[in-house]
């Protein structure tokens, strides 16, 4: 069995895992080190890119959940994915790392975040 290449890390960064996609293409996924005070949406989405990542999508927050959630408080985190249902127009999905549960949330309330870079495969 082939074995992936973990990316060299900076300090305080965490390899979470690769992932792939629908169309066969993959990529690593790192949690970058800092864990961002409550704040709304795209606050969030600007800060992630302020250091340089992105919020993590929902798959990513579901491996975080599942192997890195003593890297969260047991709160909710933004993800980068808006809820595609025109009902919820303005809303954006989350990750509760205490119990484990996605849900939408109003993208004006405040929440946690959490930024992750990708790098391609």
């Amino acid at each position: 069995m082939q074995q992936l290449q973990i990316p060299p890390l900076a300090e305080g960064e965490v390899y979470v895992g690769a992932i792939g996609d629908k169309n066969g293409d993959f990529h690593h996924v790192i949690l970058l080190p800092g864990d961002n005070k409550r704040a709304t949406w795209a606050d969030q989405l600007a800060w992630a890119k302020s250091i340089g990542g992105d919020l993590p999508d929902r798959i990513e927050q579901a491996m975080l959940f599942a192997n890195f959630r003593d890297q969260f408080e047991q709160a909710a985190y933004w993800s980068n994915t808006p809820d595609a249902d025109p009902d919820y127009a303005g809303w954006a999905w989350c990750q509760h790392f205490g119990y484990g549960s996605q849900h939408g949330g109003r993208q004006g309330n405040e929440l946690r975040a959490r930024a992750v870079r990708r790098l391609p495969i």
